[in-house]
């Protein structure tokens, strides 16, 4: 798995976890439009791409085919691993 940290520090993914947080299993070319027109996100379909394949990496999006079309779904475990790393950290009684 790719670093979760690393993952989250473009703009530009963080802007493609919000499109699909607001409406998962978008293909390519809809999370491209969604990008440009909400965002002002004007990279090529291949850069975007290359940014999904991140988000891939690091756990955040999976990926399922329907047919020739690729539909991306947001996946937040990754995020509440670490947010219950954090906030259960004061339950055993001070810093490690």
């Amino acid at each position: 798995m790719a670093d979760l940290f690393e993952a989250l520090a473009a703009p530009v993914r963080r802007a493609i976890l919000d499109e699909l947080r607001e409406r998962d299993g978008q293909a390519l070319f809809e999370i491209c439009a969604r990008l440009a027109m909400k965002h002002g996100i004007g990279l090529t379909r291949q850069a975007i791409s290359q940014h999904l394949e991140v988000l891939e990496a690091a756990g955040l999006v999976r990926v399922r085919r329907e047919g020739r079309c690729k539909r991306h779904y947001l996946d937040t475990t990754p995020l509440e691993a670490i947010a219950k790393r954090w906030l259960n950290s004061g339950e055993k009684g001070g810093s490690e």
